[in-house]
């Protein structure tokens, strides 16, 4: 199986031993706290279930300039986005040990307890560096640039010791899953070569025939559909909606024991190829051996060209930084010619109206009104979902 990024083992954050989580929750409760915010709490429960490894924590000042610069850490690890622990709160010292408590639960249980290594104060300079390093913008209007300058100017950095995983465990527990659990289930199906495809939305006919080409060409064993649990931006399809239309499509158009469907509890960036390099790192951790990088991957609106995602890896990822290769991906859509879905790129003869395309707004729009798509763009089953979903709003 393809080794986890930086390190021989895969080096999960969660405290396993019942016993001694058990224990540190007791400790918990006599510690100074810190309500995080749900940037933070995402990158604990990530660090947690080992999509994060080697990290062993929070990043400090000097490895979060570097990354953002250089993608790589002071000592060398190849790491394309900083993990930070950013809040408006003042009065920690270093040295301190803390309870860490989650945003997201009712109560604001302790997630996890950090041992404070540096407090450092980040100025606003250095916010806008990072922002337009990672972002590639400081456009105000950019939803992962309004969250990530909203975050506070300290720095907490440290190792953690993880105890839960939020809501995500108990709100999908049969798709959350650990990078632990996936290489365990992969190495249950005697899978060699697995593709990743990341969502963060439900998944049309192009995105399901998308799978099944990558599959088809590289020859490989099966498919992990790994979508996104956490927080998206206003007017994005809610987690559990996009879980059961992506289950019901595998379900009707995929043959048994061929893809797995799993879910990963970390809050959308919308950082574009920044973010789409993160996917290949914790997809790697995984276990999968490729990740398939499409047309604006993590992309939101015109900030980023349609296939920087991919170029990225070409010119900022050093040969050899990653184990796992990309799967590079056009356009996808059903082609009236050829009555299939094929990648555009492939169909030089086609004009613009030998393809079924429709825009998400118009989508949107004719879910909204109880008007299925056409089958060539999204399967009945999957359409009366999100038609159930989006007509539910509306009432």
């Amino acid at each position: 199986m393809i080794k986890p990024h930086g390190s021989v083992e895969l080096n999960a954050l969660f405290v396993a031993d019942d016993a001694r989580r058990g224990a540190l929750a007791v400790e918990a409760e006599a510690l100074p706290s810190l309500l995080l915010n749900s940037a933070a709490a995402a990158n604990a429960v990530m660090l947690g279930a080992g999509y994060f490894n080697p990290l062993t924590g929070y990043m400090n000042l000097a490895d979060t300039l570097s990354v953002a610069e250089k993608l790589h850490t002071v000592d060398g690890l190849f790491w394309p986005v900083p993990i930070l622990n950013l809040t408006h709160e003042t009065g920690i010292e270093p040295g301190a040990r803390i309870a860490l408590r989650d945003p997201n639960v009712a109560g604001n249980p302790v997630l996890a307890i950090m041992n404070v290594e540096a407090t450092e104060s980040v100025s606003d300079e250095q916010i806008d560096y990072i922002a337009e390093k990672v972002f590639r913008t400081q456009n105000a209007e950019h939803p992962g640039v309004i969250t990530f300058k909203g975050l506070g100017r300290t720095l907490l950095s440290g190792s953690i010791e993880v105890l839960n995983f939020s809501y995500f465990q108990t709100d999908f527990p049969d798709t959350f899953r650990t990078a632990v659990q996936i290489r365990e289930e992969i190495l249950g199906h005697g899978w060699g070569k697995v593709v990743a495809f990341q969502t963060r939305n439900p998944m049309h006919r192009a995105h399901e025939e998308l799978c099944r080409m990558a599959m088809n060409d590289l020859n490989a064993d099966g498919i992990l559909v790994h979508m996104l649990l956490g927080k998206l931006k206003p007017g994005d399809i809610p987690a559990d909606v996009r879980d059961a239309s992506i289950r019901k499509m595998v379900d009707v158009y995929f043959p048994p024991n061929t893809v797995m469907i799993t879910g990963y509890g970390f809050d959308m960036l919308y950082a574009g190829p920044r973010e789409a390099v993160l996917h290949a790192v914790f997809r790697q951790n995984c276990g999968c051996t490729h990740l398939i990088v499409g047309r604006d991957h993590a992309g939101v609106g015109d900030y980023y060209g349609g296939f920087d995602a991919q170029t990225i890896f070409d010119e900022e990822v050093p040969q050899g930084a990653l184990e796992l290769e990309i799967y590079r991906a056009d356009h996808t859509a059903y082609s009236k010619k050829l009555n299939k879905v094929v990648m555009m790129r492939d169909a030089p003869d086609h004009e613009k109206d030998d393809f079924v395309l429709l825009s998400g707004t118009r989508v949107r729009e004719m879910l909204g009104e109880g008007v299925a798509p056409p089958p060539e763009f999204s399967r009945p089953e999957v359409a009366q979902i999100l038609m159930d979903y989006y007509q539910s709003e509306a009432s």
